[in-house]
């Protein structure tokens, strides 16, 4: 029987701490709230009456000493002309009704948001920003392999886009409409699934109490105002429910008191 060296039990007791500390390190995250895991600083939390309402109030926290903050006050903002429903995003699979491709449902869940953009050259923030020119389409077109991703007619050519009822430059294909002239992008159906929602912004709304086929509407200040509040450093994230709901996710989910 061989026998170990002390330099060698020293060794594999440092071995088997190491391994300790690491699957302690691994259980205290896991018991973490879902947005604490995720380092999340900043969430734009948007809270509605119920499943069925198409208007809803948008809020800013920031992540400070240990807790979430407030960084300004709620404001109105316009949802999905039928509510909402659960998106495919970064939370746990739910049960309940799922958005599905033009049902006029906004997105209920926890989303990263990463991407910008607009009809200007450049926009007050720090987030990625995508200047849309008249070939940009968003593609909402079930079936295709291009679907929920923005494109440029340039380069995928008009058939793939033609179908299309999401122009990103509505000033110029939609009568002059600015609702798309400041925006953001909610990550929801990252993987692209046909038939399971696309195009889900933030973006400027056509009026108080005007729903949407499916984003979250707000006024042009209120835009301005987030845009340059997010951080892409604090990893930001989006959550949309209704308010029940919102409180019984909001221990495990770490969310900020309403």
């Amino acid at each position: 029987m061989a026998i170990l060296s002390k330099h060698n039990l020293i060794k594999v007791a440092i071995v088997v701490l190491m391994t300790l500390l690491a699957a302690c390190a691994k259980t205290l995250k896991t018991e973490l709230p879902l947005l604490q895991q995720m380092d999340t600083k900043q969430i734009v939390v948007v809270i509605s009456d119920d499943w069925d309402a198409t208007t809803a109030k948008l809020q800013k926290f920031d992540w400070k000493d240990g807790q979430w903050q407030a960084a300004d006050a709620a404001f109105a903002v316009n949802i999905g002309r039928t509510g909402l429903a659960w998106g495919l995003g970064l939370h746990p699979p739910q049960n309940g009704y799922y958005k599905q491709e033009g049902d006029g449902k906004a997105t209920a869940g926890l989303f990263d948001l990463t991407q910008t953009f607009g009809y200007l050259e450049q926009l007050n923030t720090t987030m990625p920003y995508s200047a849309m020119s008249a070939g940009n389409y968003c593609i909402d077109v079930n079936g295709s392999s291009l679907y929920n991703q923005i494109v440029d007619e340039n380069i995928v050519g008009k058939e793939a886009v033609k179908d299309s009822s999401e122009p990103m430059r509505r000033d110029i294909h939609k009568d002059n409409q600015d609702i798309y002239k400041k925006g953001i992008v909610v990550d929801h159906n990252e993987a692209n699934v046909s038939g399971q929602g696309s195009c889900i912004f933030l973006h400027i709304w056509f009026g108080p109490g005007v729903a949407t086929a499916g984003c979250t509407a707000m006024a042009e200040p209120n835009m301005d105002r987030l845009l340059a509040w997010l951080d892409p450093n604090k990893k930001p994230r989006y959550v949309a429910l209704p308010r029940a709901e919102y409180m019984a996710k909001q221990q495990a989910w770490g969310l900020p008191a309403l």
